[in-house]
């Protein structure tokens, strides 16, 4: 369906086109907070009709405008409202906890016009996981509603005993007001005349007191200025070819909105509207891919991450000790243990990502106070690899559900028929998932680096010994002589599940394989059986589950080609880096608001558009961390501030002639580039270098 969803901070509002939430719709819309929905029907009507919907605008991920009117109104021959009279604004956004939502009528008729504005609302306070169709449960019950001055109060006692109200204030007096949930208001307008009520919704759980409502004018500019900040603080991007520019731009605005904090920094949530929560995978990559703009926002991420460290064994949530988790949740269902969300730590490549964040984050800033802030998660976390993600003591990080309210597979592909064999046969678990050995040997080197660092040389001297046995097997146990590719996994039996998927793209960014079988991976990731021309699919046509419109059989991921390129830039193969980034901007073309799609169909691109995956959530946190990988990548840029180099192998696409990056934050300042064409030779300017790092070019030049 077409939707309209804004947010901020861990509040966010899922209407319809026309800024309605019908009840009982079948997507689930409402105003959710904390997984729980505080508002579950929002409609206006004028004289009692709904109104027609002229435009509805969602470019801005933080403000929604929806413009309406009347229809035709005659009643037993006598004019009402002459049809398209009253235009009706709706203009909506969040902050600081509150939904302001302005309803602005103006009479375009040539004389007065009387009506009547009615605004319908209810609350059922039920939990996300229930509104979705995947639970039912046990849960509280609504305690009535109250009305005083200009506001209703709705009530509610969870069966986790905790209260939840939804208070809605008004700032115009009301003809009526029912306790049910409906507002009206008497409307008189002259010619040209406009009138605004506004409305806000305050979201409350347990003892927490409302807030003072903040006049709106005043809370839309609070807003807005966060985003001037936001732009402020990041890394700038300009270049003649708009496409790119477009895209860079459309992601640094949706990961602006994906920003929350639960107390220990900013960080993405996974994505709009049903994943805006800490997602251990997803949170990750998506900080990962923002280092280039914003490197704080790994820090966020890391804190957010060790906060929810796994500290025992217990099955009904897949945890163990030093696992990172999958996914938290906080609502009712949760909270009285009916889904194992508090967190559920469901996922094999968490916790080898947050090491490689945390190293990756230092290359970038040099900040070697968090890695001892975070001294004994890291521990823990290469505790669980060793211990734990290897089951059976074959060096491998294997998967298998426990918990009986779990998720069966584990890797980012998830889906329940995402790992199969090229018979046809899902694979049984525990599966050990080939990008995972390359996560693990880039976790070991890179903590392995800072160790030495650090004055630990026999800590660092093990986790290397350990990466080098983890490469070593990996090549004998996955790499498939006929195929000259690497298998996506092997089954519980150690069997080669042999199926051609991107999967072993991953592993090129760990720089673990040797140059000539990444060289094969890469030729077989641009030929036409992955390589559609819009993107590498997620598995190769022609095998027996492949599937264009499947989810993870044969779609296109572009934050899965995002880490696969960037792997082909850190081996300097920039040229098949383009292709792939040339691909997904095209792509990018047939998507509305400049946005790449968490997914989309894997048909071939001589079909002539790329085609739409029919769910996906939008905006996305790893898909908007996609343009932004494009532009690291462009660049060839791989600080190691440790070392105090910055390496740099800058590349240019065909229709591109200049691109210039500013004030990207390394080491001790920032650096800004510019990279422009004249003829056939690339030129390279350093416009300022503050870093205190020592540029290092592609062939290893210094300058």
């Amino acid at each position: 369906m077409e939707y309209r969803v804004i947010k901020e901070n861990n509040l966010f509002l899922l209407t319809d086109e026309k800024g309605n939430i019908p009840e009982n719709h079948t997507y689930g819309l409402g105003l959710y907070r904390n997984d729980t929905r505080f508002l579950s029907k929002l409609d206006i009507k004028i004289n009692g009709e709904e109104p027609i919907l002229l435009s509805s605008d969602a470019k801005e991920n933080y403000m929604a405008t929806i413009l309406l009117t009347n229809p035709h109104m005659e009643n037993d021959g006598s004019l009402v409202l002459w049809r398209e009279s009253v235009e009706i604004e709706r203009t909506r956004f969040i902050n600081e906890g509150i939904l302001y939502e302005s309803i602005k009528v103006k009479n375009y008729f040539p004389k007065s016009v009387q009506f009547d504005l009615s605004v319908h609302m209810d609350v059922d306070f039920t939990d996300m996981f229930i509104v979705r169709g995947f639970q039912n449960g046990t849960m509280g019950k609504r305690t009535g509603q109250s009305i005083e001055g200009n506001s209703i109060t709705y009530n509610y006692l969870g069966a986790d005993k905790v209260s939840r109200r939804s208070l809605v204030s008004w700032d115009q007096d009301a003809a009526t007001v029912e306790e049910g949930g409906n507002v009206s208001f008497n409307i008189s307008l002259h010619n040209a005349e406009e009138k605004t009520i506004t409305f806000t919704i305050q979201p409350l759980i347990g003892a927490e007191e409302p807030k003072k409502n903040i006049e709106i004018a005043d809370a839309m500019s609070r807003l807005k200025a966060s985003y001037e900040a936001w732009g402020q603080e990041i890394t700038k991007v300009h270049t003649d070819y708009l496409p790119l520019q477009k895209l860079v731009e459309r992601g640094i605005d949706d990961v602006r909105v994906l920003l929350t904090d639960v107390g220990y920094g900013k960080f993405p949530v996974a994505g709009l509207p049903w994943y805006s929560v800490p997602f251990g995978r997803d949170s990750l990559i998506a900080a990962l891919q923002m280092l280039a703009f914003n490197p704080d926002i790994a820090k966020g991420t890391l804190l957010t991450m060790a906060s929810s460290q796994g500290k025992k064994v217990d099955p009904w949530r897949d945890e163990q000790p030093g696992k990172i988790m999958h996914e938290i949740r906080y609502g009712e269902l949760a909270a009285t243990n009916q889904i194992p969300f508090t967190p559920y730590y469901g996922t094999i490549d968490a916790t080898p990502l947050f090491l490689i964040l945390l190293s990756e984050y230092v290359k970038w800033t040099g900040d070697l106070e968090l890695v001892k802030q975070l001294s004994h998660n890291v521990e823990a976390a290469l505790n669980w690899i060793d211990h734990y993600g290897d089951r059976d003591g074959d060096l491998f990080v294997e998967y298998h559900q426990e918990s009986s309210k779990g998720i069966a597979n584990q890797g980012w592909k998830d889906s329940g028929d995402s790992v199969v064999h090229r018979n046809g046969e899902y694979a049984d678990t525990p599966i050990a998932l080939s990008e995972v050995q390359g996560y693990v040997y880039h976790a070991k080197i890179g903590i392995a680096n800072i160790y030495e660092n650090l004055g630990k040389p026999a800590e660092a001297l093990a986790l290397r010994k350990q990466a080098k046995q983890v490469k070593d097997r990996f090549d004998e146990a996955f790499w498939m002589e006929d195929a000259k590719f690497y298998a996506i996994a092997l089954d519980a039996n150690k069997k080669q599940v042999g199926t051609i998927t991107s999967n072993p793209g991953h592993v090129l960014l760990s720089e673990m394989l040797e140059k000539d079988k990444a060289e094969a991976v890469i030729n077989t990731l641009l030929s036409k059986k992955m390589f559609s021309g819009f993107g590498i699919r997620t598995m190769g046509e022609g095998e027996s589950a492949y599937n264009p419109m499947s989810y993870h059989d044969g779609s296109i991921w572009p934050h899965d080609n995002s880490l696969i390129l960037l792997g082909m830039s850190k081996l300097l193969r920039q040229d098949a880096a383009n292709i792939v980034i040339e691909g997904l901007i095209r792509a990018g073309a047939h998507f509305e608001y400049d946005r790449l799609p968490e997914l989309f169909c894997g048909y071939d691109a001589s079909i002539g558009k790329a085609v739409k995956y029919p769910v996906a959530c939008s905006p996305q946190a790893w898909a908007a961390g996609t343009p932004l990988v494009f532009v690291q990548s462009l660049l060839g840029l791989f600080p190691d501030s440790i070392n105090k180099e910055i390496h740099l192998s800058p590349a240019l696409l065909e229709d591109m002639q200049e691109l210039t990056v500013s004030d990207i934050a390394i080491c001790e300042g920032h650096l800004s580039i510019s990279v422009t064409r004249t003829e056939n030779t690339i030129n390279v300017q350093v416009l300022k270098n503050t870093t205190g790092c020592e540029l290092v070019f592609k062939k290893g030049e210094k300058v």
